[in-house]
């Protein structure tokens, strides 16, 4: 298991942006840079799913909903992935996870809500 610590939820006014970040601080380096990461987000009483993927080289992919909108990144020697979101609407009120794929590790979450 890789143990992950996102930060950077809050509450915005729609239109407004937020950074999440997400590090693998006892991870060594070994372990997280192969992996695949990922954010996931779950809205009260729906499932969890998928909202950005990055693979190991920085290939990128993102759900329909927030294309042009938001972007993945990741910083291998910092052992960290980011998710920059951008004109965030009040449909991307949610609770933000980070994953990484290899490990199926899991982070605790941070809340995002966008106020309409």
């Amino acid at each position: 298991q890789v143990y992950l610590v996102e930060s950077g939820g809050g509450s915005v006014q729609a239109g407004g942006s937020l950074r999440l970040s997400c590090k693998a601080p006892r991870a060594i380096t070994s372990v997280f840079n192969p992996s695949p990461m990922a954010w996931y987000r779950q809205a009260p009483g729906k499932q969890r799913d998928l909202v950005a993927q990055i693979s190991n080289d920085g290939r990128t992919n993102y759900a329909d909903s927030v294309k042009g909108r938001f972007t993945i990144s990741r910083d291998n020697t910092r052992k960290t992935i980011y998710l920059q979101m951008n004109s965030l609407l009040p449909e991307d009120t949610a609770v933000y996870y980070c994953h990484h794929i290899k490990s199926t590790s899991w982070g605790q979450g941070t809340q995002v809500t966008v106020q309409g």
